[in-house]
């Protein structure tokens, strides 16, 4: 009598985050960044103390350590670098329309977007300073707050991430981009610090609002089922109204 092999089982999916998930998390995401907001807007001084003690303490040491700092360019100019994240994001909005997948790949675009109009208004609006030396490392443009660089990663990271879930990938390899997702968001944070061209509070209010965003993004479109379906009804019953 043959004995039936027993099959192995295919790799376990991710949990999918359901909509009141993304909403809490959106919500409380934009909450902490709202407080900051108004704690930098405000000039309260222990964030004030606390942004100029973390950046005093880095800058002799970026200024005497020639090698660490060439490393940091690299990362922060390059690997890092906004336009990076959004070439990365237009890759995987290419390969979502070679996929028919034309309202994701919408999606991402507009998301990214969206980010980049964010974080140049609220540098406008707020107005922040940068941190002067009288030996930058870099000459930075627009004004401090939230980072750019923090935030445009963050959205990248964090909306190619959300795609890897929605496609059903396997939950070590979405386990080890969220681990590469968050490095990256570490670390470009910290070498804007390093470099003297953000302040501390810049950085975490860029990855807080990018985190919101994307969190805002995907439960809206989680939502975009339950509006079709609720369209396709509407159309159903208005045809069927008798004339």
């Amino acid at each position: 009598m043959q004995v039936p092999t027993r099959l192995s089982a295919p790799p376990a999916a991710p949990a999918r985050p359901t909509r009141s998930v993304w909403l809490r998390s959106g919500a409380v995401l934009c909450a902490l960044f709202i407080v900051l907001l108004v704690l930098v807007g405000s000039g309260w001084q222990p964030l004030d103390s606390l942004d100029r003690r973390v950046a005093n303490d880095l800058h002799p040491v970026a200024v005497t350590h020639e090698g660490w700092t060439h490393v940091m360019r690299l990362l922060s100019d390059w690997l890092w670098d906004p336009w990076t994240m959004r070439a990365a994001l237009a890759v995987a909005a290419l390969w979502l329309l070679w996929r028919r997948q034309r309202l994701l790949a919408l999606w991402i675009v507009v998301t990214s977007a969206l980010g980049t109009a964010l974080q140049q208004g609220l540098k406008a609006a707020v107005g922040r300073n940068r941190p002067h030396w009288p030996d930058p490392l870099a000459t930075p443009h627009y004004q401090a707050f939230p980072s750019g660089h923090a935030l445009t990663a963050t959205v990248a990271c964090g909306l190619l991430v959300w795609l890897l879930w929605l496609h059903g990938v396997e939950r070590r390899r979405v386990r080890a981009a969220l681990v590469v997702s968050v490095v990256s968001v570490l670390g470009v944070g910290f070498t804007r610090v390093y470099l003297g061209v953000h302040w501390l509070s810049d950085v975490v209010g860029g990855a807080l609002l990018g985190a919101a965003l994307v969190a805002a993004s995907a439960w809206t479109y989680a939502r975009v089922p339950q509006w079709r379906a609720r369209r396709a009804g509407q159309s159903a019953a208005s045809d069927n109204t008798p004339e």
